[in-house]
C-alpha cells in the first residue's frame, strides 16, 4: 500500500459548507434530499459488490458480519448506518465536527454502535478495514493523490473499496452544477465542476496508490426511473476497487 502524505486533504471551506447542512442531513426533504435519493442506488451497487467479493449469500441480511467497515466523508451517517445494519463494525470519518455530532446522536437514537471520528483520514491512523467506502468525497478534497493514498492505507489485504463521484463532463456541468443547484435540489456551492474526476483520472490515481479499479457503473437520471444504475457515466459513476 502507498504511504499517505502527511499533508491534510481537508479544505476548510468545504468542511464548513457541509457542516452547515448537518442539522437537516437526515430530513429526506431537506438540503440533503438528493443524497436520500442517491443512497438506495449506491447501496444496491454496494450490496452486489459485497456479495461478489466475498461470495456472500445474497439472501443474507448481515453479509458484513465479522467485518470492519470504514466510511470516509461519512456526513451525518447516511451510509454508515446501513453498513452497520448489514453486520459490519463501522467507523465513520468526516472533516466537519457538526456532521460527526449529528451522526453520533442519530446512531445512538437508532441503537447502532458506530465509531465516528472527526479529522483528516491520513492523520487518524485507521488501518485494516475489510470494506472502505467514500461516496461523493474525492471531488471535495485538497490533494486527491494524498487522499487516495490514505484510502489505500486504510484497506486490509484482500479488502474491498467502493467509491463514487461525479464525472467531469459537459452534462454534469449543466445538470449537477448549473441545474440542480439553481433549482435547489443541491445546496449552492456544493459542487465545483473543475474538481470533478473522470474515470480515467481516478484509475490513474488508484494505480499510483497500488490499487486496481473495476469497471465503473454510471448513476444516471431519467424522468421515469429517477436516479438509477446505468451504463451512462456522463453524470456520476461508482466503482469497486481492490489491491493491485
Amino acid at each position: 500500500m502507498a504511504n499517505a502524505s502527511s499533508t491534510t486533504t481537508i479544505r476548510p471551506d468545504e468542511a464548513a459548507h457541509f457542516g452547515q447542512l448537518a442539522a437537516d442531513w437526515w430530513d429526506p426533504k431537506g438540503s440533503s434530499a438528493m443524497l436520500h435519493r442517491l443512497n438506495p442506488v449506491r447501496l444496491a451497487f454496494l450490496r452486489d459488490a459485497i456479495d461478489v467479493h466475498w461470495a456472500a449469500d445474497s439472501r443474507s441480511v448481515r453479509p458484513l458480519a465479522g467485518k470492519r467497515a470504514l466510511d470516509v466523508g461519512c456526513g451525518a451517517g447516511l451510509l454508515a448506518e446501513p453498513l452497520a445494519r448489514l453486520g459490519a463494525a463501522v467507523t465513520g470519518v468526516d472533516a466537519a465536527p457538526e456532521n460527526i455530532a449529528v451522526a453520533s446522536a442519530h446512531a445512538a437514537g437508532a441503537g447502532l454502535a458506530i465509531d465516528y471520528r472527526c479529522g483528516d483520514l491520513a492523520g487518524l491512523g485507521l488501518t485494516g478495514f475489510d470494506l472502505v467506502t467514500s461516496m461523493e468525497v474525492i471531488e471535495h478534497v485538497a490533494d486527491k493523490a494524498a487522499f487516495v493514498a490514505a484510502l489505500a492505507d486504510s484497506l486490509a489485504p484482500g479488502g474491498l473499496m467502493v467509491l463514487s463521484t461525479p464525472n467531469r463532463t459537459a452534462a454534469s456541468r449543466l445538470l449537477l452544477v448549473e441545474g440542480a443547484e439553481r433549482i435547489g435540489l443541491v445546496p449552492r456551492g456544493t459542487h465545483h465542476w473543475d474538481d470533478f474526476v473522470t474515470p480515467e483520472e481516478l484509475a490513474d490515481l488508484l494505480v499510483a496508490a497500488g490499487l486496481t479499479m473495476g469497471e465503473p457503473r454510471g448513476i444516471a437520471w431519467s424522468p421515469v426511473k429517477g436516479l438509477h444504475l446505468s451504463n451512462d457515466l456522463a453524470l456520476n459513476y461508482i466503482v469497486t476497487v481492490t489491491s493491485a
